[in-house]
């Protein structure tokens, strides 16, 4: 097994199979050492947005749940990324910018700590390879009421 799926499992999670593409686009792009990912939505290992992640964050979403919601989507983007180089451990040299977008209720502000569950993860995971420059938008909708999508953009050998 690997060390990277290892860590998966020391956090009681594991990698989802690579979802596919709901529309005229592919889940990721590799252009000579980059790899980009598109945009993730939270499903997990049943396939499924819990019901708990669909909506506004500040509205019917607390932060604590789009935070959780924001973890799933990694784990989707590292899916991708598995589909994409193969091996996390020898292939990924780096993350080198996370992208979320959060549905966020008006007057929400705090989509920073949402952005933080992607983020967190890919560093327990991948640990100094997961370190990333990233951004952080709110917006007013997100396919299938998603509270949040995270899209990945690595360095690979």
């Amino acid at each position: 097994m690997s060390a990277t799926l290892d860590r998966l499992k020391e956090l009681g999670l594991a990698l989802p199979p690579a979802a596919a593409p709901v529309a005229n686009y592919v889940g990721f792009q590799r252009s000579g050492n980059l790899v980009i990912i598109s945009g993730q939505l939270p499903f997990g290992a049943n396939g499924q947005i819990d019901p708990g992640h669909k909506g506004k964050v500040g509205a019917a979403v607390s932060p604590e749940a789009a935070a959780e919601a924001a973890k799933h989507c990694a784990l989707n983007v590292l899916a991708q990324l598995r589909a994409a180089a193969g091996n996390l451990d020898d292939a990924v040299v780096s993350c080198l910018r996370l992208g979320g977008f959060i549905n966020a209720a008006p007057g929400f502000s705090a989509i920073a700590g949402v952005m933080n569950g992607a983020s967190d993860l890919m560093v327990q995971v991948l640990g100094e390879r997961g370190r990333h420059a990233r951004s952080t938008i709110g917006v007013a909708e997100l396919p299938l009421d998603a509270v949040v999508e995270v899209e990945g953009m690595f360095e690979l050998r």
